[in-house]
């Protein structure tokens, strides 16, 4: 099943770059980040390093759109990501039965209970990980507003780094997509240990803040 829907996403992707410089680049591209936000089998991460190797040559879709379209989408599906888990049992879902499904899921429980900004943020580089923590996120109630925060955070540097990925891999890695992705996975628990580290310094602050108001 995995094979065929991998199929599918290697031919969207063939797609989007086959648009190029055409104008309808954009809404595809966030389109794919949009179901790439709720459904494993998609991961959008290649099509916009690709685009912004494209972009680094001439003649390709603007870099800067590029960063935005995808940003947008990839906030976009993550939200829904959550609604899905706020409304189902997600470990029923036909493609979160598998095994390596469900120990994404064991590791979202986890994550979110233990350090929930730093994988959120984090786990937006890593195809069915950021699936699981978004469902999961969903399924526990992890508080929305400050979810929408992180995601639109996840998704802006998913999207920027992505397309410095693709930059850099205009330049060094022609024929290794599949490195400036594992690449991009270990930037992206990077940011989001760097990004919980800071609001933990700031909540401590916030808090301190209270008290000496309250004395």
């Amino acid at each position: 099943m995995f094979a065929s829907f991998g199929n599918l996403a290697n031919s969207m992707e063939q797609w989007i770059l086959a648009l190029g410089g055409s104008p309808w680049v954009y809404p595809a591209l966030t389109a794919f980040a949009i179901v790439d936000g709720f459904f494993p089998p998609i991961p959008s991460e290649s099509a916009v390093i690709a685009l912004a190797a494209a972009a680094t040559s001439g003649g390709g879709p603007n870099l800067i759109l590029v960063i935005a379209f995808a940003a947008v989408g990839a906030w976009g599906g993550d939200q829904i990501a959550y609604q899905i888990g706020s409304m189902v049992d997600v470990r029923t879902l036909r493609i979160m039965r598998g095994e390596r499904a469900q120990k994404a899921l064991d590791w979202a429980e986890h994550a979110l209970e233990h350090r929930g900004p730093a994988f959120i943020i984090g786990a937006r580089y890593v195809p069915i990980g950021r699936v699981a923590v978004n469902m999961t996120a969903g399924g526990v109630h992890y508080p929305r507003r400050f979810f929408m925060l992180l995601a639109a955070i996840a998704a802006t540097t998913w999207a920027i780094y992505s397309a410095a990925i693709g930059i850099a891999a205009g330049f060094l890695l022609h024929d290794q997509p599949i490195l400036a992705i594992l690449v991009g996975m270990v930037g992206g628990l990077l940011i989001g240990t760097l990004v919980e580290k800071i609001m933990n310094v700031w909540s401590r602050r916030k808090v301190a803040k209270m008290i000496a108001s309250e004395d």
